[in-house]
């Protein structure tokens, strides 16, 4: 099975994960991580278009976003 090429690049993975105190970071990390902020970003996304849609908007506001999150 080919590997699944992610949406968010790897370098800035490692950054967060260098800004919060590592030293040094392993692609499988990167990896993990990148593909845990992935998931949770599209599960965020289809609350926030849902959201839109029931306030009758096309466009998904900042608001939408916050209380998805919530």
């Amino acid at each position: 099975m080919p590997k699944r090429i992610g949406i968010i690049p790897r370098a800035p993975i490692g950054r967060i994960l260098e800004n919060a105190g590592a030293r040094r970071v392993s692609m499988e990390a990167m990896e993990a991580f990148a593909q845990f902020l992935e998931d949770r970003g599209a599960e965020i996304a289809e609350k926030a278009v849902r959201i839109a849609k029931h306030s009758g908007r096309k466009t998904v506001h900042d608001g939408d976003v916050r209380l998805a999150v919530k």
